[in-house]
């Protein structure tokens, strides 16, 4: 945890933009794999973690925006718990590590919210993504789980993204923390990838080392040969020579903090050169989107302008042909390029996905629906305290060619007889993760080797 008056000042700040009502904070509860007593890794609600920065499950938060009085709630454990799980600290003393001087069971939560609700308060509460916190909802207010996101309060969620975009000096070393040890991983699979060995032998190493730094993946790995495929969390293929071998993996520290990196190499030693090739038009187009990166740029024309990058190399390759400009703009680049840029980060991977793209990512403007262009989770202008990732890619989508050349779409643009050819290349990307200052821009993280003779010269330590 941060000091405790880091969670009083969110909280503080929260009710203030709120005004009035109460705000409801539900955090998740353990949540069983196949038994109720067998559980998949608990992870605090974002939000909640944001503002109390208590990971423990089963509690619920209530702030008041008038009073400015606070609640935590939940139960204190049983000798019943405690034989299983050792002695465990009070609801009183967590309430505490954060500022928080009241607490009351959670039985007397329903109650407490009937009593507002009776005196027509208003209660706010974010959007919830687990069956759970819905019944929760439905139980506490009587909202129904397909109701939830309709009656999420704007306001609230309008509020919690004011203060959790823009992150602060302490959030940014903790990001930072996360992003060093997701280039250790990163590292240690250019180092470790030989002929013969399983995706799985690499994601394993990958989990080892996040777990090792006390700390977690921030989501599941892809880790595979078969990079056209956006995200592949399938591990069961044999790597072998003339391969190239796609991972983007994160680090999540202890206190939530995610890391967020791609990478790309050869199987081999060496990259052949059409993978040097179409590498070397990928990574044109990502160092071209990091020199953009300032504040009051919209991030979607960083996208454009590394669309129209990736789409200069591949005519100069032969895949393409006519205008740029205009090939980017009608979507043609979605042949090789059909996903965003990049992305917020921080307590979440994709920072407050559940929240809404169109709030966190697009600040109520208009999101395009185009093929590609409409995949891009970030297009609103930067403004110094974002933290965001960079991940251009080129990939070859067998489906999407074939569907696309039976259309005879773009073919005014699109080389389809050589597009055919690399049916089987896959896919590469490399990925970064960036602070956005005053002046432009800040590396988060030691550098990833991404240049073809740095990762060369890494994939040399292999063999």
């Amino acid at each position: 945890m941060f000091s405790k008056q880091t969670y009083i000042g969110r909280r503080q700040q929260l009710m203030k933009d709120v005004e009035d009502g109460l705000i409801l904070f539900i955090g998740n509860s353990e949540s069983p794999m196949n038994y109720l007593d067998n559980t998949y890794r608990f992870r605090q609600d974002s939000s909640f973690l944001y503002f109390f920065g208590l990971s423990h499950p089963d509690l619920i938060g209530v702030l008041d925006a008038e009073s400015g009085e606070e609640t935590l709630y939940g139960d204190d454990y049983t000798i019943d718990h405690i034989v299983w799980m050792g002695n465990q600290p009070t609801i009183r003393d967590r309430a505490h590590t954060c500022g928080i001087n009241n607490t009351s069971p959670t039985s007397k939560l329903m109650h407490d919210l009937q009593d507002a609700i009776s005196s027509g308060r208003q209660i706010h509460f974010l959007p919830v993504y687990r069956g759970e916190s819905k019944i929760k909802l439905f139980e506490y207010l009587g909202i129904f789980p397909e109701k939830v996101q309709e009656d999420s309060s704007i306001e609230l969620i309008k509020a919690v993204i004011k203060q959790r975009n823009y992150k602060t000096a302490e959030e940014v070393a903790e990001i930072e923390n996360a992003s060093n040890i997701t280039v250790d991983i990163h590292l240690a699979a250019m180092r470790m990838a030989r002929p013969g060995m399983t995706e799985a032998q690499i994601a394993a190493e990958v989990e080892r080392i996040a777990l090792a730094a006390n700390g977690s993946i921030s989501f599941p790995v892809i880790a595979t040969i078969n990079g056209q495929t956006l995200h592949n969390h399938y591990h069961g293929n044999t790597i072998q020579e003339g391969q190239m071998f796609l991972l983007d993996a994160g680090a999540e520290t202890s206190m939530g903090y995610a890391g967020d990196m791609s990478s790309t190499f050869p199987v081999s030693s060496t990259f052949t050169t059409r993978q040097k090739e179409i590498y070397q038009v990928a990574l044109n187009s990502h160092e071209k989107a990091i020199e953009m990166l300032k504040p009051g740029i919209p991030f979607k024309e960083v996208y454009y302008e590394s669309a129209r990058e990736i789409m200069r190399g591949m005519k100069d390759l032969g895949f393409v042909k006519g205008d740029i400009n205009e090939s980017v703009a009608v979507g043609a680049h979605a042949m090789f390029f059909p996903c965003g840029l990049g992305h917020m980060m921080g307590l979440d991977v994709h920072d407050m996905e559940d929240l809404g793209e169109q709030w966190v990512g697009y600040d109520n403007e208009p999101k395009s629906t185009q093929f590609g262009m409409k995949s891009l989770r970030l297009g609103r202008k930067l403004e110094p305290g974002f933290v965001l990732t960079i991940e251009p890619g080129i990939y070859f989508i067998p489906q999407l060619i074939d569907l696309w050349k039976s259309e005879n779409r773009f073919s005014e643009f699109l080389v389809y007889n050589k597009i055919e050819q690399y049916k089987d290349f896959g896919g590469c990307r490399n990925e970064e993760d960036f602070l956005i200052t005053e002046t432009g821009y800040q590396l988060l993280g030691k550098p990833l080797p991404k240049t073809i003779e740095d990762v060369e010269n890494e994939r040399s330590k292999a063999f």
